[in-house]
């Protein structure tokens, strides 16, 4: 049984893994992604300031790669920050470097909030639905429903799969801690590598429940989806300007 931990009826308090150790090879450039700017900002920053903005943001945990300490720590010395960060270097693999993100973590009572670095456009309210799913149930991801007729190929036979039952998984994706950490624990014992951390929860048996995610949230991964947040910003731009 989980217990659910609430704060004054709202939306329980949050530590956030933001992920930022990879390296990006289908961007085609020799630096990390997260460097890349948008409108005059790195990547990173624009992702980190989501989490600044939030008073329910308790602490980010940045899982960095560890050649790029340094130039992370000058990066971060450049703004203001109310919400503390700390530097987690992480692991080969994506699910290691939120595991490292885990061992992080001191205040083992609040949600758990991962995110992929590269995301920098998930809104506020959708922040909002994903922790009070979580605090109900445990475990709670965004998702959009899929647009294209999804093709499966096995042994050269296609098979065409029913789209109104398929999602396309983003992040942040947000869990209790005491699960999420299981989880990841049970994992690594068992040498298993999933899609992404919902996916271990899934493994065990557990709910998660799928909460409407927004077209918007892209993960910036090639030179295309770097114009396009560059357009997404433009948007962004004029509507508060407006």
């Amino acid at each position: 049984m989980l217990t659910l931990y609430k704060s004054g009826g709202k939306m329980n308090r949050y530590n956030v893994i933001v992920l930022a150790a990879g390296q990006g090879k289908r961007m085609q450039t020799d630096q990390n992604k997260q460097f890349l700017l948008i409108d005059d900002k790195p990547i990173i920053i624009h992702t980190l300031n989501i989490y600044e903005r939030d008073p329910n943001c308790t602490s980010i945990i940045l899982v960095i790669r560890a050649e790029e300490k340094v130039k992370i720590k000058n990066l971060l010395q450049q703004y203001s920050w109310s919400t503390p960060i700390e530097l987690i270097c992480g692991g080969p693999e994506r699910q290691d470097s939120v595991y490292c993100g885990l061992q992080a973590i001191n205040n083992q009572q609040q949600l758990v909030f991962i995110h992929d670095g590269a995301r920098p456009f998930v809104k506020q309210a959708k922040l909002n639905e994903l922790g009070e799913a979580a605090m109900r149930v445990g475990a709670a991801i965004l998702a959009v429903p899929v647009k294209d007729t999804i093709k499966q190929s096995i042994n050269d036979e296609l098979k065409t799969l029913d789209r109104t039952q398929l999602y396309a998984a983003q992040t942040p994706q947000a869990f209790h801690y005491t699960l999420i950490s299981k989880a990841h624990e049970i994992a690594k014992r068992d040498h298993y590598y999933g899609t992404d951390d919902a996916s271990l929860i899934e493994r065990l048996g557990q709910r998660v429940e799928l909460i409407n995610g927004h077209d918007l949230n892209i993960k910036i991964t090639t030179p295309e989806d770097l114009e396009f947040a560059q357009f997404i910003m433009g948007q962004w731009k004029k509507t508060k300007e407006g």
